[in-house]
């Protein structure tokens, strides 16, 4: 595989008659409360400030696309529960404009929640989360017959219960990629940094199913057994071949990963791009919840758009660093010429690929 610059185009040709995102998997209200220390076992900190808001991958990246000015149509697909959280849900979807006609609500369990610490001096966050009904979400609960949308993102395997396991022998993810697929849409998955051997067997079988697929770096390593850290420092060569060994492991088209340095992309082709993030002063960055589904947002609504792969990665830098600005996973997200305005006047890290 050749290893260059490329800016890569998007092969929209099977749905550029079609317009629009459609996203499912997990629906979260974030509790977020910012604590002056992380603590020891048994010991105190102080709750300094909290709040309430969006989390789960479709939920922050369909909040995000809204927030940052997608002229395209966005749908929910997914479960809540008959309650409060649930009910705040449907109400924050409805005023970004997204479509609720595939988030379903079930009485069998409670709107899955998480309690997000987020230590103030450092935006280091810790996450105690609540499945909920999203432990409840399977394939029946996916129909893309209705919908004209162009892609579907899914999100987060490893979190899902019944879509992280198999019926008859097969993922249960693969037949609702298979159905978006048949159906014209393109697909993208995302998963969760859990602390777990699960990768092989959970998300490798499902790369062949996916024409994105977004990790960062913790997830990654997991993945392909690539380390592309050397301590605290990225080792460049590494995260390259990372991305290229999934292509090689069925990604369909193109293989993302982000870190803090900024992220990296690798086509089917073998083509490697590569974007600095943004260089946001730390005075300014309040929690890091969320900036990998900013991300993940800005390189979709150019994905959607068809544009160059370098600027759907650059987009996706500005619209993280964008999230770096609040404690919850959107309230920060500007829309994209803001985004981008910001980053040039802040300027972008030097990320050079190995030659």
């Amino acid at each position: 595989m050749s290893k260059s610059h490329s800016e890569g185009v998007a092969d929209l040709s099977p749905t550029k008659h079609r317009r629009g995102l459609v996203a499912g998997g997990n629906w979260i209200v974030d509790h977020v409360k910012i604590i002056d220390a992380w603590p020891p076992q048994d010991a105190l900190v102080n709750i300094l400030d909290q709040t309430k808001a969006n989390g789960g991958s479709p939920y922050n990246i369909l909040i995000d696309l809204a927030r940052l000015g997608a002229k395209f149509p966005l749908e929910s697909i997914g479960l809540v529960g008959d309650d409060a959280d649930g009910a705040y849900i449907r109400a924050d979807c409805k005023r970004h404009g997204i479509g609720t006609r595939q988030l379903q609500t079930t009485g069998g369990a409670a709107t899955s929640y998480t309690d997000v610490m987020t230590v103030r001096s450092t935006g280091r966050r810790t996450f105690f989360h609540q499945r909920g009904a999203n432990a409840l979400l399977g394939p029946e609960h996916f129909d893309f017959s209705g919908t004209t949308a162009r892609h579907f993102h899914l999100g987060y395997a490893l979190l899902l219960d019944r879509l992280d396991g198999q019926i008859n022998g097969e993922p249960a993810t693969s037949i609702v990629f298979s159905a978006a697929r048949q159906a014209g849409l393109t697909t993208s998955l995302d998963c969760v940094s859990e602390s777990s051997n699960r990768f092989a067997s959970v998300v490798r079988p499902v790369l062949g199913d996916v024409d994105l697929f977004f990790a960062n770096d913790f997830e990654v390593e997991r993945i392909t057994g690539i380390p592309v850290r050397a301590g605290e420092k990225l080792d460049r060569k590494a995260a390259g071949d990372a991305a290229v060994r999934l292509i090689e492991l069925g990604v369909r088209q193109w293989a993302i990963l982000h870190f803090p340095e900024g992220a990296c992309a690798c086509s089917a082709t073998g083509d490697l791009v590569w974007q600095g993030s943004v260089r946001l002063p730390a005075s300014e960055i309040r929690g890091a919840a969320g900036a990998g589904d900013a991300f993940a947002a800005g390189v979709l609504l150019g994905w959607h758009e068809g544009w160059g792969f370098k600027e759907n990665l650059q987009l996706g830098v500005c619209a993280a660093a964008s999230c770096l600005r609040d404690v919850t996973c959107s309230d920060g997200i500007a829309a994209r010429g803001e985004c981008l305005e910001s980053a040039k006047q802040l300027g972008y890290r030097e990320l050079e690929t190995e030659s």
